[in-house]
Order: structure tokens, then sequence, then C-alpha cells
């Protein structure tokens, strides 16, 4: 069989894995929420904003033009950045970033919609995508960082 060798699939030996990826996504989407959760306690300190789980869940906290919107925003931004330095640690190759970027994304808006319905404001919208390409670039990079390192060799 062409492309087949001892059994799995690809030159890497390791093939498709399902659970790898499913088991990635999850730990991505609950550290994600762990640090955005962590922000919004944060906010909650610094600026005296209420804790709720519809900072997260809902569109009615992020205003772009508003003073009150920006705390939760700097919050997404934030968590987006630490999800690119997950990304690196988790994932760990650069060509993935984007799928588990947008994966995560994806199922944060139907999260939003099965919660309070779609996001109806452009504002949620903008944060939201940018947050994505923020966490995707940066993620790109550090595993392309990573993945370029030295293999440190056995000095004998």
């Amino acid at each position: 069989m062409a492309g087949r060798r001892n059994g799995r699939r690809g030159g890497n030996g390791l093939g498709f894995n399902p659970r790898l990826i499913f088991s990635q996504i999850c730990a991505l989407q609950c550290y994600h929420y762990l640090f955005l959760g962590l922000l919004l306690e944060l906010n909650k300190i610094f600026y005296g904003t209420s804790i709720t789980i519809e900072r997260i869940f809902t569109d009615k906290h992020i205003k772009v033009f508003a003073w009150r919107g920006w705390p939760d925003i700097s919050a997404i931004l934030l968590s987006s950045l630490l999800g690119s330095v997950l990304l690196a640690i988790i994932v760990e190759k650069s060509k993935k970033c984007l799928d588990f970027s947008v994966t995560l994304f994806l199922i944060h808006v139907v999260l939003c919609t099965m919660y309070d319905g779609i996001p109806a404001t452009w504002d949620w919208w903008v944060v939201h995508i940018f947050g994505m390409i923020i966490m995707t670039l940066f993620g790109e990079y550090l595993c392309a960082r990573k993945e370029l390192d030295e293999i440190p060799l056995l000095q004998l």
C-alpha cells in the first residue's frame, strides 16, 4: 500500500491520532477559560467590575468606545496571548496553530450562542477575531522557535 509503513500513516510514524487532538483541544479550551477567569478576577480587584459568567459568554460588557469595556477587552486579548504560549506547550507544531486557534474560537462562539444567543455587537466579533489572530500569529512564532531549537546531543 502506498503511503503506509508498518501499519502507520505518514512519514513521521505518528499517524492520525484523534484522541490526542481531542485532548489537546480540551486542554486549550480549559486553560483559555482558566486564564480568562483569572484575568477577570484581576479586573475585579483593580477596576471593581463584577464577576459573572456573563463577562465570558455574552457581548454585554465588551464596548470598544466606552472606558467600561476596556478591562474585559484587555482580559480577552491577554488570555489570547497566554493561549499562544499554551499552543507552543501543548500543540508544539506551527502548522497546527491556525487550526487549534480557530477551533478554540468556534467552540467559544458555540458556547456563547448556547448561553445567550449569537453575539450581536460588532465589538464582540472584532475583539475575539483580533484575539484569535494574536493567538495564531504569536503561537506560530513560538512553535517555530521551539521547532528550530537545537537538539542536545549526548556528550561522550
